[in-house]
C-alpha cells in the first residue's frame, strides 16, 4: 500500500496541518477522527487493515486528516463562543483548504474529479455528517457510524448562531422543506448506524432524532441500529465499515 504523510499550512487555523494519504488511487474517502484524536489513529486503530483490500485493488484512497476538538467540542470548561467559534475555524480549514488538496491529490491519480465521502466515527461522525449536510455540494456521500448529531452533551442548553449552524438535528429541522440541499441530499448516498449496546445510549438516541428529522424533511439516508450487544467500540466499527463500503463502492 501506498502510503503518504503530508503538512501544509492553514490560513484559517494560523499552523500546519498534517495528514495522510493511503493509496494510489480510486474513490476518495476522508477519514475524521474520534474526540480529539489524530490523523494517524485511522493506523494506529487498526482501521486501516479494514480497508486494505479496497486501497489496494485501487478502489479507494483514503486521506485521513487532524482535528481540534481538544480546543473547540471536547474543551467542556471553556467558553462557548469561543469553542465554536475555533471549531468553524476547522470547519472553513477542511472544505476551503483540504477539500481542494484532496481534489487535486485525486485528480492527480485518477484522471478525473471526484466528490468526496467524508467517513467517521464517534466525533469523527458527527464531524463527517456536518461536513455533509452543510456542503452537499462539496461531498458525494457520508458514513457515520456512532455519531452525536445534537449538541447537548458538549455545550448543553447553550445555543447561538454559529452552534446552530453545527448542530445538523436542528438546522436540519429548520430547513425550508423547498430548500435546493434537500435535493441534492438525495442524490447522495448517506449512511447512518449506531449499535444499542454499552457506551451508545446517547448516540442511539442523537441519531433517532436525526432520523426523524430526515423522515420529516423527506430526505432519504440509511439509518441502522444494530444489536444490544453493539458496543461503542474500534471492534464493531471495523464490522460496520466491512458491511457498508461496497455500498459506495
Amino acid at each position: 500500500m501506498e502510503i503518504r504523510y503530508m503538512k501544509h499550512y492553514s490560513g484559517h487555523l494560523g499552523r500546519d496541518m498534517e495528514f495522510k494519504v493511503y493509496g494510489h488511487r480510486g474513490k476518495p474517502f476522508m477519514f475524521i477522527p474520534c474526540q480529539a484524536g489524530r490523523f494517524y489513529d485511522f493506523e494506529n486503530f487498526h482501521m486501516i487493515d479494514t480497508w486494505a483490500k479496497w486501497i489496494d485493488q485501487g478502489l479507494i484512497t483514503v486521506y485521513a486528516v487532524d482535528c481540534i476538538d481538544q480546543e473547540a467540542y471536547a474543551d467542556v470548561t471553556g467558553d462557548p463562543r469561543r469553542r465554536i467559534e475555533q471549531h468553524e475555524r476547522w470547519f472553513h480549514y477542511i472544505v476551503d483548504e483540504m477539500v481542494p488538496t484532496i481534489r487535486h491529490l485525486s485528480g492527480e491519480r485518477n484522471g478525473f474529479d471526484q466528490l468526496i465521502i467524508p467517513f467517521g466515527c464517534s466525533m469523527g461522525a458527527m464531524h463527517a455528517a456536518n461536513l455533509f449536510f452543510r456542503r452537499p455540494d462539496l461531498f458525494g456521500g457520508v458514513l457515520a457510524l456512532s455519531g452525536l448529531y445534537d449538541s447537548h452533551m458538549f455545550f448543553g442548553n447553550y445555543m447561538d448562531d454559529l452552534l446552530y449552524q453545527n448542530t445538523p438535528c436542528v438546522y436540519l429541522d429548520g430547513m425550508a422543506p423547498d430548500h435546493p440541499y434537500i435535493a441534492l441530499y438525495n442524490q447522495r448516498k448517506m449512511i447512518f448506524c449506531v449499535g444499542q449496546g454499552a457506551w451508545e445510549d446517547e448516540l442511539e438516541a442523537s441519531t433517532a432524532w436525526l432520523r426523524d428529522v430526515l423522515q420529516r424533511k423527506g430526505i432519504h439516508a440509511q439509518v441502522d441500529f444494530w444489536g444490544h450487544d453493539v458496543s461503542h467500540d474500534w471492534p464493531w466499527w471495523f464490522r460496520q465499515v466491512d458491511h457498508y463500503v461496497p455500498q459506495f463502492l
